[in-house]
């Protein structure tokens, strides 16, 4: 059974504690839009999915015990909340489009004169909820369209009717920890498993927060795959030695013209899977491509706290008084980048806008 990062019953919010991983496994109650906002800014939850339902399941626990005078202070109130909630990560694209879409729920609800005031709010609290069932559906077509597409590209290159069992790579962490459950890029690894077709993979450390090391190995050892963990320096000489059979990452935003930021180490691992002829795959829920955002160069890249870098826990590993610059992302090209594989399927990054836009309007 895949970890459980958020458990959820109307009017009662916690999150795994991802701070503490793995050594301590601990829930936390969020209470409301306050706590939410402060367990997404800490990376207490992370993942682009986990941070947009953990985002609005706050604000859903905070409205359940409240009673509105009318349709009008209740969606003032919700516009308030989700935009605050908006500000706590802004790089990941998710928080915003499910902002976006409650928001525009709450303006048709208001308008509706069939609609009551507690009606209202009964909507709302369903629509968020229902955003926990969607994501895991969702990552386990990912997981299944990746895997298809990974073995038929092995098969391909070996001439064979047939893939055999595969080896991979992944960046960060994209497991059941990032999202409801299942995962993306980690979904794609556990359909893989599935399906008897995952000789190994292979996780970085990802520095400077050890996400890789900490989580994405957490949930390895706990699912019981074959796997190891290499440092991010590593990369190259892994993929020069080890017959990778594809690299696997996450997204926290996808652009109209795929470019994809991700995990800081993203793009040097995609230009080193490049030179190696070794296929890059992003895989992401629709809900992390942003057709509005035409390029990467328009993509907000969140920088985060020195001592990240700085210091191990209390320890400090730098020298004092050195400058330090820690983007939390990267760009990644999209000529880099061989298929975005989403819960509808996979896509070349030159055919992502027109594909998706004709998915919207079916």
């Amino acid at each position: 059974m895949s970890l459980q990062s958020i458990k959820y019953t109307r009017g009662s919010l916690e999150i795994l504690d991802q701070l503490l991983l793995p050594v301590q496994s601990k829930y936390l109650p969020v209470r409301g839009v306050e706590d939410g906002w402060k367990v997404i800014n800490k990376m207490q939850v992370r993942g682009a999915p986990a941070i947009a339902i953990v985002g609005c399941l706050s604000l859903a626990v905070e409205i359940h015990p409240e009673e509105f005078d009318s349709k009008k202070s209740l969606r003032q109130e919700l516009e308030g909340k989700l935009n605050y909630l908006v500000s706590a990560r802004p790089t990941a694209v998710n928080m915003k489009m499910a902002a976006d879409e409650l928001l525009s729920l709450a303006n048709d609800l208001t308008k509706d004169d069939n609609v009551d005031v507690a009606a209202m709010k009964q909507r709302f609290l369903n629509a968020t909820e229902a955003m926990l069932k969607k994501d895991i559906a969702d990552n386990r077509a990912i997981g299944a369209h990746g895997a298809k597409a990974i073995l038929q590209l092995v098969a391909a290159a070996a001439g064979a009717p047939m893939a055999g069992p595969v080896r991979v790579l992944t960046h960060c962490n994209t497991g059941s920890l990032a999202t409801a459950g299942y995962g993306t890029a980690l979904g794609v690894v556990r359909q893989l498993s599935e399906l008897g077709k995952l000789e190994h993979v292979y996780c970085t450390e990802t520095r400077p927060y050890n996400q890789g090391a900490r989580l994405t190995a957490y949930e390895l050892v706990h699912e019981k795959f074959p796997a190891t963990l290499v440092l991010d320096s590593m990369v190259a000489a892994l993929l020069r030695a080890k017959n990778v059979a594809a690299v696997v990452v996450g997204a926290d935003r996808v652009a109209a013209n795929g470019d994809t930021a991700n995990k800081i180490g993203t793009y040097q691992i995609a230009v080193v899977a490049k030179h190696h002829g070794v296929p890059f795959f992003v895989a992401a829920p629709l809900t992390s491509i942003d057709l509005h955002i035409p390029s990467g160069d328009h993509i907000i890249i969140e920088e985060r706290p020195d001592r990240e870098m700085t210091h191990v826990g209390e320890h400090r590993i730098a020298a004092p008084g050195i400058n330090c610059w820690n983007p939390a992302f990267d760009v990644t090209p999209a000529s880099l980048i061989t298929g975005i594989i989403t819960e509808r399927g996979v896509f070349q990054p030159a055919q992502l806008k027109e594909a998706i836009t004709k998915l919207l309007e079916t």
